[in-house]
């Protein structure tokens, strides 16, 4: 690692192939790519929908494209990818395909962790009376699970590429309250992860409140990533703007378009300055391949602006011991969230060498 540089770690989702899963509820070779590719504008100068330049619309099944993804990545100043993990409970695994490949062929050689992506599966269009269909349901069955679990991410963490702090691997947890007891979860794996050889595992507990981080501590989680993605209506909008919000999304099904630059002067706060907060830098936001105009929309979003967004971020890690000085990229690829850095036929590598000029300037000032 090199110590002059911000630790840049992007989000990764592993949805682009078919699954027999995916098969079933959504038809024959659905992949994340379906919603991406249907999706239309819903108002005057809506960009949608977006589609993929230089990696194309692929197939992560192909051993290439995750290479070209890695190169790529790595060329412009991300240390590694934090894939997305699926455990449901009772051994049950999903969209585990593109990760194990990359686990046991040893290709490409680029930093990942994991995050456990640990919540069900609703199809929130399932029907008009506000039910949903369960897709798969998250379950903590107990320690035998738990332990079974451990075991089939220890080869991971054993891996040269897993990323570490203080030697610990980084493991990160989605919903952190939806573990039922989370300290005996967090101790039982800091047992294992002593018993095989490990220093021990750093957990990140992943959330959107600032009023979560003591909580989480307390837990025993070592450190907390922050995402401000929708703190603008918390801080920036009137009670009537919000009561209005709610009433336009219960009644009217319908979501609110916001401007970039208003909502990432919420995407940082004072919190990131702390040792153990991990802040979240953001290039855009568009849910509507998969909400359609129930979704919130970042608009007006450039390369310039994100770019001024990821400065401030680094500004406020700066000061922190070089191997803390972590920044969680929300994301790499979440293409139907309209959340991605891989290029697009719109901006091209842009959103890409903003980071890049923001991660060398960096370097350089740290180097006088």
């Amino acid at each position: 690692m090199d110590t002059n540089k911000i630790r840049v770690i992007a989000f990764y989702l592993p949805q682009f192939h078919p699954t027999p899963e995916n098969d079933r509820w959504w038809g024959k070779g659905f992949t994340e790519w379906t919603n991406v590719g249907k999706a239309k504008p819903l108002f005057k100068g809506h960009y949608q929908p977006k589609v993929p330049a230089d990696l194309g619309y692929y197939d992560l099944r192909v051993p290439e494209t995750r290479i070209e993804q890695a190169e790529m990545a790595k060329a412009y100043g991300i240390e590694g990818f934090c894939y997305w993990h699926y455990w449901f409970g009772n051994g049950r695994e999903l969209l585990k395909r593109p990760f194990e490949e990359v686990l046991k062929s040893g290709k490409p050689d680029f930093p990942f962790c994991l995050g456990w992506a640990n919540h069900s599966w609703e199809d929130k269009q399932f029907s008009k009376d506000g039910t949903h269909r369960m897709l798969m349901e998250q379950l903590y069955p107990g320690d035998e699970d738990y332990i079974r679990h451990f075991h089939s991410v220890l080869p991971a963490f054993k891996d040269h590429r897993y990323i570490r702090l203080e030697g610990k691997p980084v493991f990160l947890v989605y919903s952190a309250f939806e573990l039922p007891d989370a300290p005996h979860f967090i101790a039982l794996w800091q047992k294992l992860a002593a018993e095989n050889g490990l220093k021990g595992i750093h957990f990140i507990g992943h959330t959107a409140n600032i009023e979560d981080i003591e909580p989480m501590k307390e837990m025993g989680f070592d450190a907390v990533n922050l995402v401000r993605l929708f703190h603008f209506f918390k801080r920036d909008y009137s009670l009537a703007e919000r009561v209005r919000l709610k009433i336009m999304k219960l009644f009217f099904k319908r979501g609110q378009a916001v401007e970039y630059s208003r909502a990432a002067k919420y995407f940082s706060g004072k919190e990131d300055f702390r040792e153990d907060c991990y802040p979240t830098i953001i290039p855009n936001w568009d849910h509507s391949p998969r909400s359609g105009r129930k979704a919130h929309i970042l608009i007006n979003s450039t390369p310039e602006k994100f770019e001024k967004h990821v400065r401030t971020a680094f500004a406020h890690v700066k000061d922190k011991p070089e191997e803390h000085r972590i920044v969680f990229l929300k994301s790499w690829n979440e293409w139907a969230e309209g959340n991605y850095m891989e290029p697009d036929l719109k901006y091209g590598k842009g959103y890409l060498e903003a980071l890049k000029r923001a991660i060398t300037d960096f370097s350089n000032k740290e180097q006088l």
